[in-house]
């Protein structure tokens, strides 16, 4: 819903289902007893009526998709991570690329980087910081990258911090930052010095967004992690269990 409005939509909606409906049951704002049943009725019915027609429907086959990250500045101009930069393009691919300090054609994978962010509302969420954590445990960042981690709430960080997550972090090198936005949208001074090549999961790329200068891939966590060891962008596969 987030990425929605992020790309310019007025609202965005995910109807509720099961899976939904178990992972907010017996939380601190959920409603208890009977007012959980009806409310529970209330959510599941906040869907598109089955007979309901639209002017477009896309279906994506999520499990033939590679990981992707940006090589533009926006999160419309990406590439699978063993993908390449367009070889030709419009005035926008043109701007892009001299921004970002790459050429037509250029692969992603191997492309050196100075930062790693996993942080943001949208991929820095508990299950996002599991991930994460898995990729790096027992090693060690690369010693040309500076890598944090920001939890998206305080809430994300206690708990991660109740399953160790922390730890694993601060071992394999990474800065465990207060939640917040931070390096997302350069708030309290979180930025990049110009030119620097960050690696991150943040909602936009948009220029000078984490830095005057500073060049933003767009990321997984998982992908924003593995490339934090490697010290290049490069895909998670291998490093996961």
């Amino acid at each position: 819903c987030n990425m929605s409005i992020e790309m310019g939509a007025r609202i965005g909606f995910v109807a509720p289902d099961q899976k939904t409906l178990d992972w907010l049951e017996g939380r601190t704002a959920a409603p208890q007893g009977e007012n959980w049943k009806q409310a529970c009725q209330d959510w599941l019915a906040m869907r598109s009526d089955a007979d309901s027609q639209f002017d477009r429907e896309i279906r994506i086959d999520a499990r033939v998709i590679e990981p992707q990250i940006s090589w533009g500045t926006g999160p419309d101009q990406t590439s699978g991570v063993t993908g390449h930069v367009p070889s030709s393009g419009d005035e926008r691919l043109a701007k892009s690329l001299d921004y970002m300090g790459l050429t037509a054609g250029q692969a992603l994978a191997g492309t050196a980087i100075d930062r790693v962010f996993i942080g943001a509302c949208t991929n820095s969420r508990l299950s996002d910081l599991e991930l994460a954590a898995e990729v790096v445990k027992g090693r060690r960042v690369a010693s040309n990258v500076e890598a944090w981690v920001v939890p998206g709430s305080r809430a994300v960080a206690d708990a991660a911090e109740t399953l160790g997550l922390d730890v694993v972090f601060r071992e394999a090198g990474f800065q465990w930052r207060e939640p917040g936005c931070s390096m997302c949208v350069g708030a309290n001074g979180d930025i990049g010095k110009p030119g620097q090549r960050v690696v991150s999961t943040s909602n936009r790329n948009f220029v000078g967004r984490q830095g005057p200068g500073v060049r933003t891939h767009l990321a997984s966590p998982a992908t924003a992690a593995a490339s934090a060891i490697a010290g290049y962008v490069t895909s998670a596969k291998g490093l996961l269990s």
